[in-house]
């Protein structure tokens, strides 16, 4: 996530790096922008559904200006 980043994107969503791919994926799973391979995004989807209340916390935080902390990717 990015601080303060609701303006280009108005649903709340988060930043995937993988390769030379980037892409904003809403916490819902919906691909926003960019491009991630076909596996890749479903194991991310897959992620944020596990991680769906702890997406919204920080996404809260963050459109704020407050530290938002990191998910653990593992868990």
């Amino acid at each position: 996530m990015i601080y303060n980043d609701n303006s280009q994107h108005h649903k709340p969503h988060f930043h995937v790096y993988f390769a030379e791919y980037e892409a904003s994926v809403g916490i819902d799973g919906e691909l926003l922008a960019g491009s991630l391979p076909v596996k890749q995004l479903k194991l991310v989807q897959a992620w944020a559904l596990i991680h769906e209340d702890e997406l919204f916390r920080a996404w809260n935080n963050a459109i704020q200006g407050k530290e938002f902390g990191k998910i653990d990717p593992l868990r």
